[in-house]
């Protein structure tokens, strides 16, 4: 889909290319940028936007070979197909928001270095194209790095050339020339915008500083996911934490802190010491005999418990009357030992034999109080007297009548807390394992393709999907079963959402994922992926524009918290989204990916829910020493008591009662620490749980190379800022009725973007209500 249209040699490494993006192009503004990934290994490359041209449907980028996913990409003839092109994103240009009479009383001066120099061109254009007056400065190591010339020359008043050895125009740099231009020509501008490499612009605004000359800079150079989603491109602006990708990337450069920024370049550099090497370790993953030989113990032990000899059917088991109903069937897991060195599953699920006899412990109670803990409502004894009936493939049938991700759920829906803490059998013994038997159903009808659902007819009305996470997913699945036309617009390269960017495959493994998708695409759903809502499709535009009656934005809550504590920018300080979004989507710890790294021998972890387990759990895994740095005790722990457990089997230590107050960092800005203060409990918070209060006195430090604050989302605001009417919250969240319907009646909402940070089942809740209150309001506006 997104061929190169042209390759042009600009200088030595440097290329221009014409990619073929109509979606991108339709909607580019001078200041955005693209996301580029080159094949299926390579980075996510941020790139700004050089030109664009809405009739023949092409982006202008101008790359730079200089690692290895940028060197592929140059390496691509034209003709040759990207596999992934998001855009446009970021914030446009402020000019353009002004008003244009009074915009053409300015004067502006445009500074380009390097590559910078491409995304000038845009902006320097479109003032030119409305009368706005617009001098360029180009700087460049010597001659044959001058880009763009012509260009340039053709959309400004005055264009001037500097290099650094006087090969080409003035002898300097360009802030000898901005001092030139201003004491010895006398020239006057009203604002200045910088774009080149970060050292650069941090000279142009202590020049232009001296000059009461206001300065917009483009902090591209620090992006690195390009949708807010990680975190890593935060930057301190006038000391307010900012997001480039989101917020930006232009700022005022008087208002920048460089410094921090610059070093923040340098994450990835080569940092060996206290450091692993990630890209060369080794991963146990051949546990087929292992699990073969824990089903076999865990079948011989029922067996022994009966005091019976030899083989006995499964029916003779559950007859006995020596039969336990109140002791759950034992389930096989990995060996800490083993596990801690692999991705592979933890949990191995029930082999028939041990489901049939978990599901003959279920009651079948009339009025099953289960039912009423489960977000989907799910008919959970229907389920499970089937698969004690050794029904499997009915099992699986049943549980697709209420729910799009069964497979999903069993593994990380936490059960404990809803259905099986209603379970009858808890009065005397132990709940009947639902969530293990979920998964049970589910993974049977995966592996022998059984079909759950036909493609119904078509009903005429076209729904759009925000989103391709828990909550998109279970709302297209109720809504194309009813035989709507649906479509998801997903802004990663793959579906999914949290499920493939935030839950590592130990707990969640990616082809359960792909098939659950795939299940939906049976039935009928569209998925359109590197669809940034609010950036290359708007709300209003995929309603007055592609026809759609109804929206549902099930886009989570993708901006990761910080704490505001000293330290925070320090390379080696990561958000939990940014650290497994490298791991689990990126693959950065498998030789073959481009995606970097960089992670200390000593990790700490601060949080203490699900999110917090995971990260820990994959550093681990990768080989560092790991603490989970919590302010409360594990009594009020939120994370589930089996991933707790898990945590623990595999070696992480847990500080409680203990909170971070700084992060320590080298001379070179990396990681070296935390101070931190040890709590006591005092009364109940608005949560319930006893607030930490700190001890007087208590404070010490830690030695870490790796910080990762795993500390909860807030929605990307990017919908609701771009969507007219639509009201949020005041952090942030979109206002939406029981019923998923928000201010606006033909849009509705679920899931984490309503109520912030939970779990997936109940955002799988919210999306099959709102497609229950979509069909309704649509039948109700068309009679």
């Amino acid at each position: 889909m997104y061929k190169i249209m042209r390759k042009e040699l600009l200088a030595p490494n440097i290329y221009l290319m014409d990619v073929y993006a109509p979606r991108v192009a339709a909607s580019a503004q001078p200041g955005q940028f693209i996301i580029v990934i080159t094949d299926q290994y390579s980075e996510r490359i941020p790139l700004t936007i050089s030109d664009y041209d809405m009739q023949r449907g092409s982006v202008q980028i101008v790359v730079q070979a200089s690692g290895p996913s940028t060197q592929k990409l140059c390496a691509l003839e034209e003709g040759a197909v990207l596999k992934d092109f998001v855009g446009p994103l970021g914030v446009p240009s402020e000019f353009l928001k002004e008003d244009l009479e009074e915009l053409k009383s300015k004067k502006y001066l445009m500074v380009a270095g390097g590559v910078g120099t491409a995304p000038v061109y845009p902006q320097a254009k479109w003032l030119h194209e409305h009368g706005v007056p617009v001098d360029v400065i180009i700087g460049a190591k010597n001659e044959e790095f001058v880009i763009l010339e012509k260009e340039l020359d053709s959309v400004c008043d005055n264009l001037y050339i500097c290099t650094d050895d006087g090969s080409y125009g003035f002898k300097g740099l360009v802030t000898d020339k901005i001092v030139d231009l201003i004491e010895n020509e006398n020239k006057k501008y009203d604002q200045c915008v910088s774009i080149g490499p970060m050292i650069m612009m941090k000279f142009v605004c202590l020049t232009t500083k001296k000059y009461e000359l206001p300065t917009i800079v483009s902090l591209n150079p620090i992006m690195v996911d390009g949708t807010g989603m990680c975190g890593a491109c935060r930057v301190a602006v006038d000391g307010v934490m900012k997001f480039a990708c989101v917020e930006g990337p232009e700022f005022d450069g008087h208002l920048v802190d460089f410094d921090s920024a610059i070093a923040r370049q340098r994450q990835f550099a080569d940092n060996t010491e206290n450091y692993l090497d990630l890209k060369k370790k080794d991963h146990d993953c051949n546990i087929d005999i292992a699990i073969a030989k824990q089903h076999k113990e865990i079948l011989h032990d029922l067996e022994k418990s009966l005091n019976g000899e030899g083989n006995k059917s499964i029916d003779e088991i559950a007859k006995n009357e020596k039969f336990d109903r109140f002791t759950r069937t034992p389930i096989s897991n990995q060996d800490p030992e083993i596990r801690s060195k692999n991705f592979e599953e933890v949990c191995l699920g029930y082999t028939e034999e041990e489901a049939v006899i978990e599901a003959k412990r279920c009651l079948n109670c009339k009025k099953p109080l289960c039912v009423g803990g489960c977000p989907v409502s799910i008919d959970i004894p229907g389920f499970i007297k089937e698969i004690a009936n050794q029904n499997f493939e009915q099992s699986a049938k049943v549980l697709s009548l209420y729910t799009a991700l069964p497979a999903v759920c069993g593994r990380v829906c936490p059960q404990e807390t809803q259905c099986e803490q209603r379970c009858i059998l808890t009065n005397k013994g132990d709940a009947v394992a639902i969530g293990k038997l979920e998964r049970f159903a589910a993974d049977y009808a995966r592996n022998n393709n059984v079909t759950l659902s036909e493609k119904p007819r078509s009903n005429g009305h076209k729904v759009a999907i925000i989103g391709c996470g828990p909550a998109g997913i279970s709302c297209a699945g109720e809504l194309a079963k009813m035989g709507y036309d649906v479509t998801i617009f997903e802004a990663l390269h793959q579906s999914g959402g949290v499920l493939v960017y935030g839950i590592p495959e130990f707990r969640l493994p990616d082809e359960i994922v792909k098939h659950e998708v795939e299940n939906l695409i049976k039935i009928g759903v569209k998925i359109e992926n590197d669809i940034v809502v609010g950036r290359t499709v708007t709300i209003d535009s995929l309603i007055d524009e592609e026809g759609f009656e109804a929206i549902f934005i099930g886009s989570g809550a993708g901006l990761p918290r910080f704490m505001n504590i000293p330290g925070e920018n320090l390379n080696g300080v990561y958000s939990a989204n940014e650290f497994l979004t490298r791991n689990n989507l990126m693959r950065s710890f498998e030789s073959e990916y481009d995606t970097p790294v960089v992670l200390g021998k000593k990790v700490a972890v601060i949080g203490g829910g699900n999110v917090a387990m995971d990260a820990a759990r994959v550093a681990r895994r990768l080989g560092a020493e790991v603490d989970i740095v919590y302010r409360r005790t594990e009594e009020e722990l939120p994370a589930r008591v089996e991933e707790v457990h898990h945590a623990k089997e595999e070696g992480i230590n847990f500080k409680m009662l203990t909170a971070p107050v700084e992060i320590l960092g080298t001379e070179n800005g990396w990681v070296r620490g935390l101070v931190n203060v040890q709590n006591e409990l005092g009364e109940p918070d608005e949560s319930g749980r006893r607030k930490p209060v700190t001890i007087k006195g208590s404070e010490y430090e830690t030695e870490y190379q790796t910080v990762i604050m795993a500390l909860g989302t807030n929605p990307n605001p990017l919908i609701a800022s771009t969507t007219d009417n639509l009201e949020t919250s005041k952090w942030g969240g979109i206002v939406a009725n029981e019923d998923g319907q928000t201010s606006r009646p033909e849009i509705f909402a679920g899931g984490d973007a309503v109520t912030g940070s939970a779990t997936v089942i109940l955002a799988m809740g919210a999306g099959k209500d709102a497609a229950a209150a979509i069909d309704k309001y649509i039948r109700n506006k068309n009679n």
